[in-house]
């Protein structure tokens, strides 16, 4: 796995994996059930993916909107490529709340709703929640 992969926890984070993408939970959550839509290879740019990768997209995100709605019913859904300090190619996906959403006794407020997502206002779940997140995504998460 690439660097970036690792960074945002692979393989602890792992929602599902895919022949040429990964699916993580963000560690710090944007929104509840934020994730991270990674690609497996060194890739720096989304131009460089190659061909087979860009045909896996649509199952993935078809997977990953199915899943998020099973999880926990959002308002909107941002796939985000930011490539900013994360080098590898990446979205951050973020499940849109126009309320509060609470979990495992935490609440998990969509700050920058109804425009856009403030990411520096991230908080970062305990472990338990982590796991918790990461136990019901994998239940709700479609077999493909």
């Amino acid at each position: 796995m690439n660097a970036t992969l690792v960074k945002f926890g692979y393989p602890d984070s792992l929602v599902c994996d895919y022949r040429h993408w990964c699916v993580l939970l963000r560690p710090a959550q944007a929104t509840l059930g934020a994730l991270v839509l990674g690609a497996k290879g060194e890739d720096r740019a989304f131009s460089e993916l190659s061909p087979e990768a860009f045909a896996e997209l649509p199952l993935i995100t078809y997977e990953i909107e199915r899943g998020l709605a099973s999880f926990r019913r959002y308002d909107r859904i941002n796939y985000l490529m930011l490539m900013m300090v994360d080098p590898h190619v990446h979205f951050h996906v973020l499940p849109r709340y126009a309320k509060t959403q609470s979990y495992g006794g935490q609440d998990f407020f969509d700050t920058g709703w109804p425009a856009l997502p403030d990411l520096k206002s991230a908080p970062s779940p305990t472990e338990e929640t982590r796991l918790n997140i990461l136990r019901d995504l994998h239940a709700a998460w479609p077999r493909s």
